[in-house]
């Protein structure tokens, strides 16, 4: 084994009923190396992961897992936090109703001589954690409290507050805007410096370009490529994760031709009866047939916000001014009543809120229609079978069969089902919030490739997203919002990220 070679990891084989996730996988990471692993969703990078931090334990796969020179067996996770690795998984692992300060240490509490909890050692020393993530946040706040973006950077708080040696993180941006993103890649450099190993799982290229030391390509659970940071360009990682060329990221648009206004809001207002704040102020949008428009601003701007009071306000805001779909003025009190006028909203986490992941794709897909299968409150399971089907043929959800639980699909194939659902209710305007937040490239020009074939069909789109790149590549206008204010409106043409960061940040 190489003097500096922190981890290797040979012949790792892993399988679950009637699936081989891994078959054979070779990797090799350097001490103090920054090393990426890429791969479309359902490659098996999580699963490889999951088998080096023990939580598939040693004896449900093959191979060998070598960690500082010697031959591990992980029996589970504390015994590979106990050797110095610690993982990051896309599913927080915080108590929402513990402080900032107890969650990083919970498991690892500072006692004192006695074994009693020192309380005044953990605060301070959780202090600086979070001034290492480069988190502001009071100690004392409940975590359940706080967004996602946050929670994000307490789990990697947690994660440095042990003796770490080697840090997973999987998927840690995706719930970041651009700024905490950028925070966390150069924190990962300054641990570098201190000689502490990252691996991380990013479906982000830009990431990758940035920061990699190291990248293995992962494909239908096999290792395809290893590239050293010389080698390392966004093509040749694109054709090797999806075995094809990509020529662009985002596909070619027909040319938009502005229709009929659809949905427009007048001086409309939202205020947080908890907070007593306004959470959207004084909003006047306007979306046309077959246009996208882009929803911009940065985490907690107040552009999901939005998206919720729009469609019938499931959070029970105090809204005032107008929201008029197809010409006429509507109150959206409920999101009922909002599908009855022809909106529909893919929610940002799909797994919390978009979809029922103990439940079948089929019953996920026509969840949101049940009139149009059923007769006299009975549902004729044929016709929901036949309508899940058309979906998951139009909209290439990888799945072995209809009656798969959604929980078992790669994030990816699990947005389209939840795209799918909306769909079946025949929305005329469908907003996605973080569209493709969570999933690969592949996944991705997928996702767009069925936006633009939806506004060719006549349908308009907003798109909230937080990856500027996205904004700018499939909308034809976008407007900022910036703490709960509209800031800006741009059409395409005249957008660029510095514009639109400047507005975000006023």
């Amino acid at each position: 084994m190489e003097n500096n070679t922190i981890l290797r990891m040979k012949s790792i084989t892993k399988s679950f009923p009637g699936v081989k996730a891994l078959g054979d996988v070779d990797i090799s990471v350097e001490k103090g190396d920054i090393h990426f692993i890429v791969g479309e969703n359902g490659a098996g990078k999580s699963t490889l992961m999951k088998v080096l931090s023990g939580i598939y334990p040693y004896g449900s796969y093959d191979g060998d897992i070598i960690f500082d020179g010697k031959i591990k067996h992980f029996h589970g996770i504390k015994d590979s936090v106990s050797n110095g690795i610690v993982i990051i998984n896309q599913e927080l692992e915080l108590f929402p109703n513990f402080t900032v300060y107890e969650n990083i240490f919970v498991g690892h509490e500072l006692r004192n001589n006695l074994s009693v909890m020192n309380w005044d050692e953990t605060k301070k020393e959780a202090k600086k954690y979070l001034d290492m993530v480069g988190l502001d946040v009071d100690i004392y706040s409940l975590v359940g409290l706080l967004g996602v973006g946050k929670q994000q950077l307490i789990e990697i708080a947690k994660a440095l507050s042990q003796n770490v040696k080697l840090l997973i993180l999987d998927e840690p941006t995706a719930a970041l805007n651009e700024d905490d993103s950028e925070n966390l890649l150069n924190l990962l450099v300054e641990l570098k410096g201190q000689g502490i190993t990252s691996i991380m799982i990013s479906h982000k290229l830009k990431e990758v370009e940035a920061i990699a030391d190291s990248i293995t390509v992962i494909r239908d659970g096999k290792a395809v490529a290893t590239m050293t940071k010389d080698e390392i360009n966004e093509r040749q990682i694109i054709k090797n994760m999806v075995g094809r060329e990509i020529e662009d990221i985002f596909p070619k648009r027909p040319q938009y031709i502005p229709g009929d206004v659809v949905l427009e809001t007048v001086n409309f207002n939202a205020l947080d009866p908890v907070t007593n704040r306004y959470i959207v102020s004084n909003s006047n949008i306007t979306v046309r047939k077959g246009e996208v428009v882009g929803i911009a601003g940065l985490m907690g701007a107040g552009r999901t916000e939005l998206a919720h009071s729009i469609f019938g306000n499931p959070k029970k805001y105090k809204i005032s001014g107008s929201t008029i779909v197809f010409g006429k003025a509507v109150k959206l009190t409920s999101p009922k009543k909002a599908i009855n006028n022809g909106i529909a909203y893919v929610s940002e986490d799909r797994k919390k809120d978009g979809l029922i992941l103990g439940e079948t794709i089929a019953k996920n897909i026509t969840v949101s229609a049940l009139k149009k299968i059923s007769k006299m409150g009975v549902i004729n399971f044929f016709t929901q079978i036949k309508s899940a089907e058309k979906y998951v043929k139009d909209l290439n959800v990888r799945t072995p069969s209809i009656i798969q639980q959604v929980k078992n699909l790669s994030g990816g194939n699990q947005q389209k089902v939840q795209i799918s659902k909306w769909l079946f209710a025949e929305p005329k305007i469908l907003i996605l919030d973080e569209p493709t937040r969570g999933i690969d490239v592949g996944a991705k020009y997928e996702i767009y490739t069925i936006i633009n074939d939806l506004i060719s069909k006549g349908m308009s789109i907003m798109i909230i997203s937080s990856e500027l790149p996205e904004i700018l590549g499939m909308c034809d206008r976008v407007y900022v919002i910036a703490e709960g204010v509209q800031t800006a409106e741009f059409d395409i043409a005249d957008a660029t990220p510095e514009k639109i960061m400047k507005c975000a940040t006023v």
